[in-house]
């Protein structure tokens, strides 16, 4: 039932997240509630950093990818544990920026960053820019020029991989509105203009084929890609492109269905890959650049939610209400993701009963599961919806102008508030 270590169900059956008893956070905080426990995603950071040691040598860095949970304080706790940032818009940038995290560690990723994105990021001097297509390349080889600056680059490029998850997270193919792809030429064109600019350096070429992905073949087969791409580009254009970033996409657990391999096996795959065909192309060998997000925080956050009502009807469903849903959570009305729900003060019971939980906006599509298994609950319990440290927090909308709840971080047992929870005043304080 459980898929991270740092949950459990106490003496009292009642759910514990990092050694905290959710019923007093739900007391303590109120609800919906975002739980994150620090142990676990410090956890899962050195996870990273353990298999590309292992595995790699050390030649290379993961990089927390921020869209899937951002706030200063896990940036800060990315930057202690020694990984570098990727950031896709002017807000996680200056979220990044305001936490202290080195500049020269933060990629900046986006299809189409504005002007005023790309002035930011020369003027705060970000490390590299992932260029997404040709008007960006030359926009920034501009602004760059207006500086003085020489910035580096790497290329998004769609290496034409069918990763086997959903349409919505699926970004590798040649059908995707991200970057270059390379089965048409598109990418070494870039390529080769990228080298006739006068303030723009390319070091390397990026990808992403997806988002929770089960199986290692398809990261393997874009670092076997890019090595072909790569030997290209040097034989052409006489360019050592020292950077390969492999971008993230590695599933977890949602339910017991999810077949989700440690981050090792995934690393392993992937360096024997390159050693091998780098040793037989007389390649060298590149930095090789991870981008994990989901898997960082994913495992280490819950949902506390309060039920509301039990709604029966006979010979259809029984509906159970919350009072939160699709405003703190999209995901399911988004592509039908998969939870497994319990109930907080009966974690230790058996889940019996087939329900569907639902939130409180004014939308049909407003579901948290469908037909899901719970243990049988009333008015008043607590539910607690696992594996919702990412794209939860950060996916979440405004809808109905419902305040956004407050995100709480377990440290050594012990609960402090890392985001705070809207007020009705903070609602309508943007308002003329």
């Amino acid at each position: 039932m459980f898929f991270a270590d740092c949950l459990n169900v106490n003496d009292a059956g009642h759910l514990t997240i990092g050694g905290a008893d959710t019923l007093a956070l739900a007391e303590a905080f109120g609800t919906p509630v975002y739980v994150v426990d620090e142990t676990q995603v410090r956890k899962n950071m050195r996870a990273y950093k353990r298999a590309l040691d292992t595995y790699y040598g050390g030649h290379g860095l993961p990089l927390y990818a921020s869209k899937a949970f951002s706030c200063k304080e896990i940036c800060r706790i990315a930057s202690e544990e020694g990984l570098g940032l990727d950031v896709v818009s002017a807000g996680e940038l200056y979220t990044a920026l305001q936490a202290g995290f080195n500049p020269e560690k933060i990629y900046f990723h986006g299809n189409n960053k504005t002007l005023f994105e790309l002035e930011y990021a020369l003027r705060e001097r970000v490390g590299q820019v992932v260029v997404d297509n040709i008007t960006e390349l030359e926009t920034l080889d501009a602004l760059a020029a207006k500086t003085g600056q020489k910035q580096k680059i790497l290329l998004r490029i769609k290496p034409g991989i069918d990763a086997h998850t959903h349409d919505f997270i699926r970004t590798g193919q040649i059908d995707s509105k991200f970057g270059f792809a390379l089965e048409t030429g598109e990418a070494f064109a870039a390529a080769r203009r990228a080298a006739q600019t006068q303030s723009l350096e390319l070091v390397g070429v990026h990808c992403h084929i997806g988002s929770q992905i089960f199986e290692t073949e398809p990261f393997a087969l874009a670092a076997a890609l890019f090595l072909d791409f790569l030997e290209e580009v040097q034989k052409q254009l006489g360019l050592v492109l020292p950077q390969m970033n492999l971008g993230g996409g590695i599933g977890i657990h949602y339910d017991e269905d999810d077949d989700a391999l440690p981050y090792a096996a995934h690393c392993k795959a992937i360096a024997e890959v390159i050693d091998t065909q780098c040793a037989q192309r007389g390649l060298p060998r590149p930095f090789l650049l991870l981008e994990p997000g989901r898997s960082i925080p994913g495992p280490a956050g819950i949902t506390l939610y309060t039920v509301g009502a039990v709604k029966e009807i006979p010979h259809v469903r029984t509906y159970v209400t919350v009072d939160g849903g699709m405003g703190d959570n999209p995901r399911y009305i988004l592509y039908g993701a998969k939870y497994t729900i319990l109930c907080a003060n009966r974690a230790g019971d058996a889940r019996t009963q087939t329900v569907t939980v639902a939130g409180r906006y004014c939308e049909s599509g407003d579901l948290i599961q469908e037909f899901t298994k719970l243990q049988p609950v009333a008015p008043g319990d607590v539910l607690a919806v696992l594996a919702t440290g990412a794209y939860n927090y950060s996916m979440g909308m405004r809808y109905n102008r419902v305040p956004a709840p407050p995100v709480v971080m377990i440290t050594d047992g012990k609960p402090r508030v890392i985001i705070k929870g809207e007020t009705l005043e903070d609602v309508a304080r943007l308002d003329v």
